[in-house]
């Protein structure tokens, strides 16, 4: 019988040497014969066959370890199971990679769009669609407080993300509500903020529509600016003779690699809902 060296028996199988010595460890595959006086480990070629199983098993997602195991007890149902488990990961993984790269491309979206947007102030009547989003209520009225106390209420908002499983990726696109009560009120409070997530994820508990329609939106950078911006919108909404119809949506359009003192630097949409105001000639309901 023709023994092998570990060298040859690895490049036959297209594996490396240390990959035979941790096998050999963890007594998943034996040399057939080793050298007392080396150490040198030999193989019979026909070893080879354990070698395939082994990559066969790995391709599956099996670990080295029910490997391991299954060579021992050579139990098929046993390895049915394990496999019907592992489809149900790959579904899994499949699922999140699905709303990864719709996340991405919602990202490469908001960059596009803020290379095509208006410049900074300037008012806009924009016709936008349903948007499906991910909403968190902090407890705490955003525009009683600075920077700082945003960025603790948006690690809340990060936390439910991760609890939730919900991509990361889409974390950079993030928003906060004004409901319309509030604004009739003339009272800036708010304490709801939330992440787009793609149209076709799966409702749970604190998903929610922003309805699409007619809005005024106004562009404008830095968190500083809301106040001054929100007061413009709504001076035009009113000289305008629009209806406000619903909530006031303020969207992080673009997170930018740019940092002063530490602080984000974001693109941002102030949208409010508008109803058009009824011509001279038109009679009520």
């Amino acid at each position: 019988m023709e023994l092998l060296p570990i060298g040859r028996m690895a490049a036959l199988n297209h594996i490396t040497v240390q990959t035979l010595r941790h096998y050999d460890k963890i007594d998943l595959l034996k040399p057939l014969h080793v050298d007392e006086e080396t150490g040198y480990r030999y193989y019979d070629i026909k070893q080879s066959a354990i070698l395939d199983m082994i990559q066969y098993m790995k391709s599956l997602g099996m670990s080295l370890e029910q490997t391991r195991e299954q060579f021992k007890k050579e139990d098929i149902e046993e390895i049915q199971d394990i496999l019907r488990k592992q489809s149900k990961n790959i579904d899994e993984e499949i699922r999140k990679l699905h709303h990864m790269k719709k996340g991405v491309e919602a990202c490469i979206r908001s960059y596009d769009r803020y290379l095509r947007m208006p410049e900074e102030g300037v008012i806009t009547l924009e016709t936008i669609p349903d948007r499906k989003v991910f909403c968190y209520d902090g407890n705490i009225n955003i525009y009683d407080h600075g920077l700082d106390t945003y960025e603790y209420i948006l690690r809340e908002l990060k936390q439910q993300v991760i609890i939730r499983d919900l991509p990361m990726v889409y974390f950079c696109n993030v928003g906060s509500i004004l409901r319309k009560e509030m604004i009739d009120a003339g009272r800036f409070v708010s304490s709801e903020i939330f992440v787009f997530v793609d149209d076709d994820f799966e409702e749970q508990e604190g998903i929610a529509v922003i309805p699409g329609g007619d809005y005024v939106c106004i562009y404008f950078h830095s968190f500083w600016n809301e106040r001054e911006s929100a007061q413009r919108l709504f001076s035009y909404i009113a000289e305008k003779g629009y209806e406000i119809i619903g909530d006031y949506v303020c969207e992080v359009v673009v997170e930018l690699p740019i940092f002063d003192d530490n602080e984000r630097n974001m693109y941002v949409r102030l949208q409010v809902p508008i109803k058009p105001p009824r011509s001279a000639g038109q009679s009520g309901d």
